[in-house]
């Protein structure tokens, strides 16, 4: 059975925190407890801190909450990812508050509330933090305790295992009256250090930043090493035992090359996704076992993750792996017709007159026994960060389920949440799309001048980008900076000799295993010759044939396969050269290929040009 990590959370730094102000010391009570994701998932869970304040307009002395923003996440977030706000005026809300079937109407308030007319709006866990009288508040989302929080007997184990040190709340949506109702608990309880919110997280506070902090990951360790002895003295097996093994990797490589391109596609028609892959312990573990089907069929278990993850994945039994092409794809299109429907359904039966329009109804993470877990979604960054949480999930249920019985959230609650209007507030306020997000661009002579120039222009327009060179050192230079500069998510390198036909077709593989397929080939991959023709050796004309013919063939043959695979479509652009046009004198062997490489793309398009294949040259003069 596979547990979490057993090493030490991250340590308060005394020295350093000696050199920070008040704010700076919540800002790195934040970011400490989101370097950890046992401790909570990205952009899960808040802080605050209650902090005395200058009023700009009085001069007088006032309290000012400072929360972490709307959409923020704890462990990356600077100081301007607090909303600040007025707790005299926080306080003053209770007045105006008409019930909780009004408890939406209060978000609107919140802008009223702050302080020094700060932008960053206040998240809808505001009040649960106002509320409790706490000068340092955190609520995280740890696995262990969710666990807990999602087991049948919820509130009985949590009185078992914090022996009454820490209490519980049953499941009730975040906002106005969850604040209050914490408010009513705690000053019933007041020497409780914690509470667990049944379905959703964690409560801990304390007086000082660093009191707050280690109470946090005392209560988390404290779980976490519970659940671990608990199971061994039960002697769990993990979802009920294995119901099949892994495949060899170099299987669940070819596999995953022929399923993603098509899954990708399929699930691409309204609008171009991206993939991610994982294969870790945990995941594996899950994939493989005897519950999977009927724990993943009983939905997540907090917020954040089925906010992430839709409230259920997709399962691809193993026997459609084997099926040739053309059945693979009908296979696969069944399958997610079967899932849009359910979707839908689910839809339907809990929709409010004021939902929103039901979203995509495609699935968001997919589950492959023996093989790993997809995710899908609009940008990379967003389907590696929903395959997170759904690892979190799974954690959730197996410890969950190793002690007790793990309990989903209810439907209906579940959707209250995914269709909330002040949710899709939220996603009504982000930021335009850059045009090529949700695209992939692979790039041959990728640590070029050339090569670099166009990866740059396609990651500045939000593409993901595959570097293909045959220079080590310069490709691994170049994919480390512009990592640095675009985000780790993005970039890719894969070393290619574009003149050997099983290079091309592994990097292509490599390219699909990390983002599920192409869409964009840049073929640039090049060299430069001179000599009279009477000087022209076959060895110096097959050097230009094998690269700038050859390589681009193949270059060219793979991307073709990948795209029809994948049916929408794509763009294929050649670097040639003025010389494939007009020949230039002593140039003879660079000119032949070049002028090869115009012909071929004219092949591609032509061939192309009914499945919405383009292909077009480029062609400079000396650079």
């Amino acid at each position: 059975m596979s547990t979490p990590t057993t090493a030490p959370f991250p340590t308060w730094n005394d020295a350093h925190a000696a050199t920070l102000d008040a704010s700076g010391l919540l800002l790195y009570r934040s970011n400490l407890l989101g370097s950890d994701l046992r401790i909570t998932n990205y952009g899960g869970g808040n802080t605050s801190a209650k902090l005395v304040q200058k009023d700009l307009l009085t001069g007088q002395d006032v309290t000012v909450l400072w929360v972490k923003g709307s959409g923020g996440d704890v462990g990356s977030m600077k100081l301007d990812g607090f909303s600040t706000l007025y707790m005299d005026k926080l306080n003053a809300l209770q007045k105006l508050y008409r019930g909780p079937q009004f408890e939406d109407e209060m978000v609107a308030y919140l802008p009223h509330c702050t302080f020094n007319l700060n932008p960053r709006a206040a998240s809808i866990d505001t009040p649960l933090h106002a509320y409790l009288p706490f000068a340092h508040v955190d609520h995280m989302h740890p696995d262990a305790v969710i666990a807990i929080a999602a087991m049948a007997h919820s509130e009985a184990l949590t009185a078992k295992i914090f022996e009454g040190t820490v209490g519980w709340l049953p499941w009730r949506k975040p906002g106005f009256e969850l604040g209050l109702v914490l408010q009513r608990y705690q000053a019933a309880h007041p020497a409780q250090r914690g509470l667990v919110l049944a379905g959703h997280g964690l409560f801990t506070w304390g007086d000082t930043a660093k009191s707050c902090y280690e109470n946090t990951v005392g209560v988390i360790a404290h779980a976490q090493n519970w659940l671990g002895r608990e199971s061994v003295a039960r002697k769990a097996v993990a979802f009920g035992g294995v119901a099949q093994e892994s495949l060899a990797t170099a299987e669940q490589d070819a596999t995953l090359a022929r399923v993603l391109p098509v899954l990708r596609g399929l699930a691409s028609k309204s609008g171009h996704k991206l993939m991610h892959v994982d294969r870790q312990a945990a995941v594996m573990e899950f994939v493989n076992s005897v519950q999977l089907a009927p724990l993943a069929a009983m939905g997540t278990s907090c917020p954040d993750h089925f906010l992430r993850t839709k409230i259920r994945p997709l399962i691809l039994e193993a026997a459609i792996y084997k099926l040739e092409s053309a059945a693979l794809a009908a296979a696969l299109e069944e399958k997610l017709v079967t899932y849009r429907a359910d979707y839908a359904a689910y839809y339907d039966r809990c929709k409010r007159p004021d939902s929103p329009a039901l979203r995509d109804a495609n699935p968001v993470i997919i589950l492959l026994p023996g093989i790993g877990m997809v995710s899908i979604a609009k940008d990379k960054a967003t389907a590696r960060i929903a395959g997170e949480f759904y690892v979190n999930a799974i954690n959730v249920m197996r410890d969950a389920n190793a002690i007790d019985t793990y309990v989903g959230l209810p439907e209906q609650e579940a959707f209250d949440i995914e269709y909330w209007l002040l949710e899709e507030a939220k996603l009504q306020r982000m930021p335009k799309a850059k045009p090529l997000v949700g695209k992939v661009a692979l790039v041959t002579g990728g640590a070029g001048g050339i090569g670099r120039a166009i990866v740059e222009r396609f990651l500045t327009e939000g593409a993901c980008v595959a570097l293909l060179d045959i220079d080590v050192e310069g490709l691994e230079s170049t994919r480390a900076e512009l990592a640095k500069r675009y985000g780790k998510d993005v970039v890719r390198s894969m070393v290619c000799d574009v003149t050997s036909e099983d290079s091309v077709i592994n990097a292509y593989v490599q390219a699909t295993l990390e983002f599920g397929g192409v869409d964009i080939l840049v073929s640039n991959a090049g060299i430069a010759s001179a000599a009279p023709i009477e000087d022209t050796s076959l060895a110096l004309w097959m050097r230009n044939q094998n690269i700038l013919a050859t390589g681009y063939f193949l270059v060219g043959r793979e991307c073709f396969r990948l795209m029809k695979a994948q049916a929408i479509g794509g763009a294929m652009v050649y670097i040639a050269s003025k010389n494939g046009m007009v020949a230039s004198a002593q140039a003879s062997a660079y000119c032949a290929a070049k002028a090869a490489e115009i012909q071929l793309s004219r092949s591609f398009a032509l061939e192309g040009a009914p499945l919405g294949i383009r292909s077009n040259v480029v062609n400079p003069d000396a650079v």
